[in-house]
């Protein structure tokens, strides 16, 4: 056996390993029952030690010094499994066992500690699991930042997106910045000269808003041999490509939350059902990072879904599954509903204009709390000025204020930029795949997303990691990641 197929064969063994982490949480977070998390932090810690012993080894070292130094006899995508191989030995051998086991440990208990203190908006109880978890975050992200030569923050968010830094982000969300209140008032007053969306009536009931939902994951291309849809506190998917769970949530009288929460938890699972599978089970086949795998839920979600073409076809489906009647259940009055431009305090249930707004303030106060420069106490007024700033509103309790995403109290600090990065790159790439002529948008309207996901296996899905996300885009869209096809986008669908 070469060094090379030495190191496939290990990191297959850390991919299933990470595999079983992923189907513990997800058990967590849908079906254990809540006395079981302190064992359940105590089986995951073990797994993550675990997995971090595995590519921690000093064996592994040896091994890519001698795969390297052999480099010349390996194919394209060996070596580009190679260099992420390397790249993920950076990442753990950066930071010490003990320092894996009590975040993982700590990580888990203030997850299960924030889904009783949303429920009671009780964000004092929360904060000093916060801050100890914060603190380990701290640690992390130093440890990280002495090898990779970066900042803290930079060193967290090449986890989640290789080879983005915040300069990156900084340029772009600048110009978003810039454009983005006025793009907000300016379609704002367009909506207003029109009559408000009718209210629905009927029975949009859970049972009707789960029915509608598997309907629409299996119209938009997902296979259920290879997954399930939950219910949780927050919508998420994980899984591996060959067994994917996802999440939504329900809300009684509103069908829309849990069924865009759907569609964008389907269009991560197509990501990752669309991975090269020739290259399951090794870094090179994994998705590029989060701006890419947020791409492909956000164009699934406000892209596509969000189109003529897609409300032309389920306009009808919609008002079949909950037994609409009259003119509220119209596809004209659905569409405005779909596309009604409002700032409100949740950023999952926001419209495509002001979400950008929500991720600029997630962006700002995660910053400043890994810099020490905002405390865990402060951030309940923190988020309240950052709201009243970017979105005109009061923020009446935690629950709906800084307690309403999982990400911070599982310890994610770095992932929440790449959602608007990810729009962005929605953007490119669906105005990419629909401009070469009318054939994508034409099957959408008669519910077939069979093209489109074809062309997105093409462009996106099937380089797994082999480049990078800038050569992705760039080969797919012809141009790096930007702003313009985004405002392109907004000005066309909601002010032409």
């Amino acid at each position: 056996m070469t060094a090379y197929q030495d190191l496939e064969k290990r990191f297959k063994r850390l991919s299933d390993i990470r595999g079983a982490e992923g189907v513990l949480h997800w058990d967590s977070a849908t079906m254990m029952p809540p006395g079981g998390a302190e064992a359940r932090g105590e089986q995951l810690a073990t797994l993550s030690v675990i997995a971090h012993q595995a590519i921690t080894d000093p064996a592994l070292e040896a091994l890519l010094d001698e795969a390297e130094g052999r480099a010349g006899n390996l194919d394209g995508w060996q070596s580009a499994n190679l260099r992420e191989m390397r790249r993920a030995w950076r990442h753990a051998n950066a930071v010490g066992a003990d320092l894996v086991e009590a975040l993982t440990r700590e990580g888990t208990a203030c997850e299960m500690a924030w889904r009783g203190a949303r429920a009671d908006d009780d964000f004092a109880a929360l904060a000093p699991k916060l801050a100890s978890l914060l603190g380990l975050v701290r640690e992390k992200a130093a440890a990280k930042a002495a090898v990779f030569g970066c900042s803290a923050y930079d060193a967290l968010l090449d986890a989640y997106d290789p080879e983005t830094s915040s300069a990156d982000i900084d340029t772009i969300f600048d110009d978003v910045r810039a454009f983005l209140p006025g793009l907000i008032a300016e379609v704002i007053e367009r909506q207003a000269q029109a009559p408000p969306p009718l209210p629905l009536d009927g029975a949009i009931t859970e049972e009707a808003q789960r029915a509608l939902g598997e309907t629409m994951m299996v119209q938009v291309g997902f296979d259920t041999n290879f997954g399930r849809l939950d219910v949780s506190h927050h919508p998420f998917t994980v899984g591996v490509p060959d067994d994917i769970r996802i999440t939504t949530r329900y809300k009684d009288g509103d069908f829309t939350e849990s069924l865009m929460a759907v569609l964008h938890e389907t269009g991560h699972a197509l990501y990752e059902r669309g991975l090269p599978k020739d290259w399951r089970g090794q870094p090179v086949g994994e998705a590029r990072g989060m701006t890419l795998h947020e791409s492909q839920s956000l164009l699934m979600e406000m892209q596509a879904s969000r189109s003529d073409a897609f409300l032309t076809f389920a306009a009808p489906v919609i008002r079949k599954a909950f037994g609409g009647t009259g003119p509220a259940w119209s596809e004209d009055n659905l569409r405005r509903i779909y596309r009604k431009v409002e700032p409100g305090l949740i950023r999952v249930e926001a419209d495509e204009v002001t979400y950008p707004a929500h991720i600029l303030l997630r962006y700002d106060l995660e910053r400043a709390m890994l810099a020490d420069d905002l405390q865990v106490a402060d951030l309940p007024g923190a988020w309240a000025e950052g709201v009243k700033k970017w979105l005109g509103l009061d923020v009446p309790d935690d629950r709906d204020g800084c307690m309403q995403d999982i990400h911070w109290y599982g310890g994610d600090f770095g992932y929440f930029p790449t959602y608007t990065l990810g729009a962005l790159a929605a953007a490119q790439l669906f105005a990419a795949a629909t401009g070469d002529g009318p054939a994508i948008l034409s099957a959408i309207g008669k519910g077939d997303f069979a093209p489109l996901l074809a062309w997105l296996r093409a462009s996106v899905h099937g380089w797994g990691s082999k480049l990078s996300t800038q050569e992705i885009l760039i080969r797919a869209t012809g141009e790096p990641l930007g702003t313009a096809a985004f405002t392109r986008h907004i000005r066309a669908r909601y002010l032409s």
